[in-house]
């Protein structure tokens, strides 16, 4: 298992066409990709430009290859130079297996 969040600061002139990106992404991700179990992005309220991601893979060779995918590489190209800033950190579950519910 490994879990990330991913911090993700957007030019704010380009917020609308980061959000279509980024949800393209995602939903293509979670559509075709056995491994990825949980990419949720929410925005900050305040700052709606500021975005964190918690992702959710089988194992490091998932996250691996989900970066190496087609529809990740077009995200990194299409948001080259909208993205102000960006990090990713390490993340251990609180409660152990536990889900999200529809």
């Amino acid at each position: 298992m490994m879990i990330q969040l991913s911090r993700v600061n957007v030019d704010p002139s380009k917020l609308e066409e980061y959000k279509r990106i980024l949800k393209e992404e995602i939903e293509t991700s979670l559509r075709i990709e056995e491994d990825v179990y949980v990419l949720y992005a929410v925005s900050d309220d305040e700052r709606p430009n500021e975005f964190t991601i918690i992702e959710h893979f089988k194992d490091q060779e998932a996250y691996d290859n989900h970066c190496k995918t087609p529809h990740m590489q077009k995200y990194f190209a299409e948001t080259e130079g909208m993205v102000q800033y960006f990090r990713t950190v390490d993340a251990t579950p609180v409660v152990e297996g536990l889900w999200m519910k529809k």
